[in-house]
């Protein structure tokens, strides 16, 4: 058994914390397509999206593998830095959570690693060739792949099923859409519960638990699995709706179309062990779906704030948390200091929240997207249509005033 100390305690916690904000996060990458056709049940797909999250963490270790020992140099790394990474992950987890965007869980554990560890021993200790090939690479051509592959899945489907727009064959694509959401939360539970293991893994090395180079024990893929599912049940339903609502309006055999293809590219890199982003990969997909069927259209106003948070995922993270490791440098009362804050901000995000609830009850409600900026300068100079001008005119002008006619004096009367 690995012997513990009280700082390697609070990494693993804090690791399974992070856990169960992916889970909850990332719900949407199986689910959100699922419900939003109305596939099925909110509560009934976060469900078995999480039993099979807890499934899927045990069949491979291979991104596990990755972060544990490629990312960064396992030999110069400290307990401490690992919390710090884990702190900047778990702050950019929810306050993109709180505002609703599906941003990556994984790049923002990987960008907390990556700052932490340069605050600590330098550019040196991260390996670049394994940051390049395995997250940046994979994060570009990830969503751009699924995409395409989903928009030329659902033409497909809609060519070989010509107008076929009956009741079996809606319950057809929605039987496939179930299985297809079931196999993306077990790519899920493959590739992101996979992250966790990694990091509680390098912690232990770093901790002198475990000797460096070990695959994760099996304690800690329990744990990680566990976690993740947990996160998977409680269910993001903030990301749910954005994901199933906000991007485009999906039919059934949409859904199964994107569900198939995110599944296919999930599982290819983690058997690959790449450290791939399911956010990316189904939001991709969602959007290939869209573009794929004839008269389907794709808000681009909200995937381009997702775009941006994409971007900033990585680097955000990495800033954060290297102020964090910075902090827990100067002894365990700075250690101290940025676990009450990690506490204090995730309270108050909570806080917040609740100002306006979104649960299983309202997942699915119509949200009106917002008019962008180049939607909104074009209505501002579109003619009226015929007939409001004077209307228009009358209302705002007002009408000359009108003066009664003075009657003609009477001729006066001949003289006698």
């Amino acid at each position: 058994m690995e012997s513990f100390s009280l700082i390697l305690a609070i990494v693993v916690v804090t690791a399974l914390a992070f856990d169960f904000t992916n889970g909850f996060h990332d719900t949407a990458n199986a689910m959100a397509t699922t419900i939003s056709t109305g596939a099925l049940k909110p509560k009934i797909a976060v469900i078995m999206s999480a039993a099979l999250n807890l499934v899927g963490a045990f069949l491979s270790v291979e991104v596990a593998n990755t972060i544990s020992k490629g990312l960064v140099d396992e030999t110069g790394i400290r307990p401490e830095v690992i919390f710090a990474a884990l702190v900047g992950a778990i702050l950019w987890n929810l306050l993109t959570w709180l505002v609703g965007l599906p941003s990556s869980s994984s790049h923002a554990l990987m960008g907390g690693l990556i700052g932490a560890t340069v605050a600590s021993a330098g550019f040196g200790a991260v390996h670049g060739d394994v940051l390049i090939t395995k997250v940046l690479l994979p994060a570009v051509a990830a969503p751009v792949v699924a995409g395409v592959a989903s928009m030329l899945a659902t033409r497909f489907s809609y060519g070989i099923g010509g107008k076929a727009e009956g009741e079996a064959t809606r319950k057809g694509y929605r039987a496939g859409q179930i299985a297809s959401a079931g196999l993306v939360s077990l790519a899920h539970g493959t590739n992101d519960a996979q992250k966790t293991m990694g990091i509680i893994t390098l912690a232990l090395i770093a901790g002198g638990a475990i000797a460096p180079g070990s695959n994760p024990p099996t304690w800690v893929i329990l744990s990680a699995g566990l976690a993740i599912a947990l996160g998977t049940y409680i269910g993001g339903w903030r990301i749910i709706r954005t994901m199933g609502k906000g991007l485009t309006d999906l039919e059934p055999r949409q859904g199964f179309a994107a569900q198939t293809s995110a599944a296919t590219a999930i599982l290819a890199s983690s058997h690959l062990g790449f450290s791939l982003s399911t956010t990316h990969v189904v939001s991709g997909s969602v959007m290939g779906a869209g573009l794929g069927r004839k008269g389907g259209v794709v808000r681009w106003s909200t995937a381009t704030r997702m775009a941006v948070a994409w971007v900033l995922t990585l680097p955000a993270a990495a800033l954060v948390g290297a102020g964090a490791e910075s902090v827990t440098g100067l002894g365990d009362w700075g250690t101290a200091a940025v676990a009450v804050f990690l506490i204090a901000a995730s309270a108050a995000i909570w806080k917040i929240s609740r100002r306006e609830v979104v649960d299983h009850t309202n997942v699915v409600t119509e949200t009106e997207e917002p008019a962008g900026v180049v939607t909104a300068a074009i209505a501002a100079v579109t003619p009226p249509p015929a007939g409001t001008i004077s209307e228009d005119l009358t209302a705002t002008i007002p009408a000359p005033a009108v003066t009664e006619p003075v009657p003609e004096a009477a001729p006066p009367a001949a003289a006698v």
